[in-house]
């Protein structure tokens, strides 16, 4: 049961999560935050911290934010915007640095 990162993050970006994250799962695009599911070991210290409460366990993710559960996973598996591959399994967010684009579904989002 990875973690997914939902709406309320996009424009926000507060970043508490990936200072609790003790595997460096999570990355930043350009509006919003995302767990690689490969990497996340399921520990839940990025939940807590969340000052918008975005993030939750993929099978509570809320009725209105079910579509993120696929477009968390999908920011590591298609091709984004401006790349040539998916970036797959880095291995630790802060060794790639921000990745400076979305999915679109996020580069989309109108709140």
């Amino acid at each position: 049961m990875p973690y997914v990162i939902a709406a309320p993050c996009i424009d926000v970006t507060d970043k508490s999560c990936i200072e609790e994250c003790p595997v460096d799962c999570i990355y930043e695009g350009d509006r919003k935050l995302y767990i690689n599911p490969k990497e996340c070991i399921d520990c839940g210290a990025c939940e807590p911290v969340c000052p918008v409460e975005a993030i939750s366990q993929d099978r509570r993710v809320a009725t209105e934010y079910g579509d993120f559960v696929a477009d968390n996973a999908a920011f590591f598996t298609v091709t984004l915007p401006g790349r040539d591959e998916p970036l797959g399994n880095p291995g630790g967010a802060a060794e790639l640095g921000p990745v400076g684009v979305d999915t679109e579904l996020v580069a989309g989002y109108e709140s």
